[in-house]
């Protein structure tokens, strides 16, 4: 098996192409080791010393690493515990853990802009960032501000800030004139 690394525009974060399907669909964030429990890979992973998040996607693994440890020191380990976890037949989530609901549910005014925004976040945005080992998706609407949660590489991310901003921000109130500004939430 040959898994393939790619860099992400978070330093902290490498993204881990195993060249198979990891999720057939949504995506799964753990951002410590104690909400790994519903995922055998995640808690592999976890047990490599300086592994700070996991974030499963359709195709890729994207860990984080704490500030004090170097990519060569646990590259090889991360690699290792993701063979392992293939190689062992294990399922990637407990068959009681499912992937997560991609954005939160909106009930009452603004359906019609909240169904606008997640269109745009599900077609132009969250592709984009896959590609960067994260995911963004909708936690809430309240007059005029869009409210997005981060996970995997753009969690913590030094440039989310612009990448919400001047990417996100602009895109919808192109597209939006209802939404006036873009914030980021914690989980």
């Amino acid at each position: 098996m040959f898994i393939q690394t790619e860099s992400t525009p978070n330093p902290a974060t490498l993204k881990f192409l195993p060249g198979q399907e990891v999720l057939g669909t949504g995506t799964a964030d753990f951002p410590t080791a104690d909400a790994a429990s519903g995922s055998p890979l995640a808690q592999r992973i976890f047990a490599v010393d300086g592994t700070t998040g996991v974030f499963l996607g359709h195709d890729f693994v994207t860990v984080t690493k704490a500030e004090t440890v170097e990519w060569d020191h646990i590259k090889p380990a991360i690699l290792g515990a993701i063979m392992e976890h293939v190689q062992s037949g294990e399922p990637v989530l407990a068959s009681d853990a499912a992937p997560e609901a991609a954005h939160a549910i909106h009930e009452g005014e603004d359906g019609e802009i909240v169904d606008q925004i997640k269109q745009l976040l599900d077609t132009r945005v969250r592709p984009a960032v896959a590609q960067d080992g994260g995911d963004i998706v909708f936690h809430g609407f309240e007059r005029g501000v869009v409210y997005l949660h981060m996970q995997g590489a753009c969690a913590g991310c030094p440039s989310s800030t612009y990448t919400l901003k001047m990417g996100i921000e602009q895109l919808l109130r192109h597209y939006i004139p209802e939404v006036t500004e873009v914030r980021p939430v914690a989980a």
